[in-house]
């Protein structure tokens, strides 16, 4: 058995605004690679649902991506591990879709 480290993204639908985006990076157990992918998928599909808000609006979270499954290294594991790595070329961009960044509450 291998673990493994995957980035599932969420969304979340309320009416006719934009949508809330949610990142989950969780640990998987799996046989393979195919496996892992087959298991993110479904914590993804599990983690979907609806309920109503406070104001009686239909609030809907759905799978919107796997964006990544990786082998994570069981050794490594321990105070200061890292778990994921991810690599972009816009920073910009990502301070953009970053609300905590700019100190934005969710």
């Amino acid at each position: 058995m291998t673990r493994f480290c995957a980035v599932i993204i969420l969304s979340s639908h309320v009416g006719d605004a934009a949508p809330l985006y949610q990142e989950n990076i969780v640990l998987l157990d799996a046989d393979s690679l195919e496996s892992a992918r087959a298991r993110a998928e479904a914590h993804g599909r599990a983690g979907e649902h609806e309920y109503r808000n406070a104001d009686g609006e239909l609030v809907v979270w759905r799978l919107t991506a796997v964006v990544d499954v990786a082998e994570v290294d069981d050794q490594a594991l321990g105070d200061g591990a890292e778990i994921y790595t991810r690599h972009f070329r816009d920073y910009a961009a990502y301070r953009r879709f970053e609300p905590l960044l700019g100190g934005e509450p969710l």
